[in-house]
């Protein structure tokens, strides 16, 4: 299809309006994070008149920034491998087999994402609580509580984009595997996840981005030693004053992680959010 001149200088407006949505406030903290703390809290300024990376420095001290990024990293990276182990054997199961109730639990699975996450808050809590009680396992004030937690959020996505992944791939693979000897499992180990690799790494940024930026969970399911860092950033913020510049900071670092794995694995993240779609 042409495109016709006045579509162009649309859609060069809207991509600028967008791209400055985006990049205005980015450019914001950034020179924020360079800004002594009086300049920041006085009249604002499009340039730093001091730059400065004291801010960078004294955000290790002021919190235990070091020991939230450490949690965050244990929490996250094992919510996303839990995560993609269950979600690879349930999406096979759903996508490959036929069983009584297979309708029911894809239903059930999807409906869940209907719901705001803050209603499972208080039932998630009790549960955890009981557990404690009848059986001394030890769950809110643990980074075990709040791996659960979150998979309670990404494993129902998980499921269902990978199995709309797993549908798009041959069946004719696994009947090739099976003729040469491999079992089910054989299959979705040596044929289905190979070819389903994008699925599964989109599944596995899904899974960490979710885990790394929570914060309502995590700030009643953590105590002082295991908080997180989405959690950890209002420290910054005491009765006596609010260090916007190493908060500025502090936002900054914690976002290089999640910036620099999806922009590694951005390729894949689009071609498995994609692929399921169409059939």
């Amino acid at each position: 299809m042409r495109e016709t001149r006045g579509f162009k200088i649309y859609r060069g407006v809207v991509l600028t309006v967008l791209g400055l949505f985006v990049l205005v406030p980015l450019y914001v903290m950034v020179t924020s994070s360079l800004k002594p703390l009086k300049d920041v809290q006085g009249a604002f300024t499009w340039w730093p008149s001091n730059l400065t990376l004291a801010p960078f420095v004294d955000m290790w001290k002021t919190v235990p920034l070091a020991r939230y990024f450490v949690n965050s990293t244990i929490v996250s990276v094992a919510a996303t491998v839990f995560s993609v182990a269950i979600a690879i054997l349930a999406a096979f199961a759903v996508s490959r087999f036929r069983f009584r109730g297979r309708t029911v639990f894809t239903t059930t699975v999807l409906s869940t994402q209907m719901f705001p996450g803050v209603l499972f808050l208080l039932p998630l809590f009790l549960i955890f609580v009981n557990l404690n009680n009848s059986l001394g396992l030890q769950l809110v004030g643990t980074r075990l509580g709040l791996i659960i937690t979150y998979l309670t959020f990404s494993l129902p996505f998980s499921i269902w984009m990978l199995a709309g992944y797993f549908d798009s791939i041959p069946r004719e693979l696994d009947e090739a595997a099976l003729v040469d000897g491999c079992g089910p499992m054989g299959a979705l180990w040596r044929v289905v996840l190979p070819a389903a690799r994008p699925g599964v790494i989109a599944v596995a940024i899904y899974s960490f981005m979710t885990a790394w930026g929570e914060v309502l969970f995590a700030s009643v399911m953590t105590t002082e030693a295991n908080r997180t860092l989405s959690v950890g950033l209002r420290q910054y913020s005491t009765q006596t004053n609010i260090y916007w510049n190493q908060i500025m900071a502090a936002a900054l670092i914690v976002s290089i992680p999640v910036v620099i794995g999806f922009l590694l694995a951005q390729r894949h993240f689009v071609a498995g959010v994609t692929a399921g779609a169409v059939k």
